[in-house]
């Protein structure tokens, strides 16, 4: 069974590792380097919320951060990203992960939550962000390169909390 949890700094290692795969796969993060453990673990504690989800034998699987997407009069809109361990996609990891970060998100007073770049072609993603509620509300076109160089449209995504 999975549960999701607060971000805890001993989680630094895990996590750095499932981010690095989302970052190396090229396909969904904006980011090109891999990050260092240091690096990972000051990105998850600059953030609003960080969590993780761990299995029964406290493996963890997957990952998010959520921050404000804005700051001043657009401060009530946040921001999110996910990743899950290689070895876990297709589990519905993810799902538990978007649930929590949604409430999450609600408890913390924010009104909307924005995904300002998901790539067309993730159509997993996508799916669940719509089957959760979420509304495309524009795209980009090639707003995205790829690792192998080709540029993809972007898709941004919204969600009334």
């Amino acid at each position: 069974m999975t549960t999701i949890r607060t971000y805890q700094p001993s989680d630094a290692q895990a996590v750095t590792e499932i981010w690095n795969e989302v970052i190396a796969d090229g396909t969904a993060f904006a980011e090109e380097e891999i990050l260092t453990r240091e690096e990972c673990s000051e990105l998850f504690a600059k953030q609003t919320c960080a969590a993780v989800a761990v299995d029964e034998n406290g493996e963890i699987l997957g990952a998010y951060i959520l921050h404000p997407n804005y700051s001043g009069r657009l401060g009530h809109i946040c921001n999110a990203s996910f990743a899950v361990r290689k070895a876990y996609r297709g589990k519905h990891i993810g799902e538990k992960l978007v649930k929590d970060c949604v409430e999450q998100a609600r408890n913390l007073g924010f009104r909307i939550m924005q995904f300002n770049a998901v790539i067309e072609t993730n159509t997993h993603a996508r799916h669940l962000y719509e089957r959760l509620g979420f509304r495309q509300s524009g795209m980009i076109p090639r707003g995205f390169r790829m690792k192998d160089g080709r540029f993809e449209n972007i898709c941004q995504y919204y969600l009334e909390l």
